[in-house]
């Protein structure tokens, strides 16, 4: 979400937690709602806007890096009713520079990204058992399954386990944590998947280590941040059809 975005949601939601406090429910925030009183509904939708507002403020400091501090001195004023807002023209402007100022500092940074991700693939590629495709996908065989093990194809659907982690070796994602395998559509997932999988075999466990061009590219989510490398330890179980 842009930066703009962000910080508009953040005013929107703001006037929500205006006016009388009430508590917080103790142990069972939202539990038997049609039942409740309008009293403990009330407490109950204000504890829930309270969540929604911290998720939206951790939104905001993460993906338009900004200042939690300032986020929240800046709620805080305005409950005390001592914050000077300025005028609209003067919101849009700021917002609009800072998002550019932002985006220029993105750029820099992917411009630097990209030329130690091409070195780093180029040094990866070279080690044993590492295979490099036409496309820049490098795989390597981890295990393989029983012969006979079907191959999908880009139509195919899928079962695996996997885990994602990035040149760091921090997890973003993986379904080994969560306990239960996924499944998924070859054709609906991010080229380094679709082309990666089809050169496995159920049973199979291979090592991707996917460049960002064949990832989410600068759109990188969350976690992922753009233009990053990935690298995936997947586990075929099953072909689906």
């Amino acid at each position: 979400m842009r930066p703009i975005a962000l910080v508009a949601a953040l005013a929107l939601i703001a006037p929500l937690c205006a006016g009388d406090a009430a508590p917080a429910p103790e142990t069972k925030p939202v539990e038997a709602a049609t039942n409740a009183t309008p009293e403990a509904l009330r407490a109950q939708v204000s504890y829930l806007v309270g969540m929604r507002l911290k998720g939206m403020v951790d939104r905001a400091v993460q993906e338009g890096e900004l200042d939690r501090a300032e986020i929240l001195r800046g709620l805080a004023d305005a409950e005390a009713g001592k914050a000077q807002e300025p005028d609209q023209a003067t919101q849009q402007k700021l917002f609009e520079s800072y998002d550019a100022s932002l985006q220029a500092s993105r750029n820099k940074k992917a411009e630097g990204l990209n030329a130690d991700n091409t070195a780093f693939l180029a040094e990866h590629g070279k080690k044993p058992g590492v295979m490099t495709t036409a496309s820049g996908l490098q795989y390597e065989v981890v295990s393989k399954g029983p012969e006979g093990g079907k191959q999908p194809k880009s139509s195919s659907k899928v079962r695996v386990h996997y885990t994602g982690t990035k040149r760091d070796g921090s997890v973003f994602d993986s379904s080994v944590q969560r306990g239960e395998p996924i499944d998924f559509p070859l054709d609906g997932v991010i080229k380094g998947w679709t082309e990666g999988l089809q050169l496995m075999r159920e049973g199979d466990k291979f090592r991707f280590t996917i460049p960002s061009d064949l990832a989410y590219g600068a759109n990188g989510p969350g976690a992922i941040g753009p233009n990053a490398v990935l690298i995936f330890d997947v586990e075929l179980i099953k072909v689906l059809n």
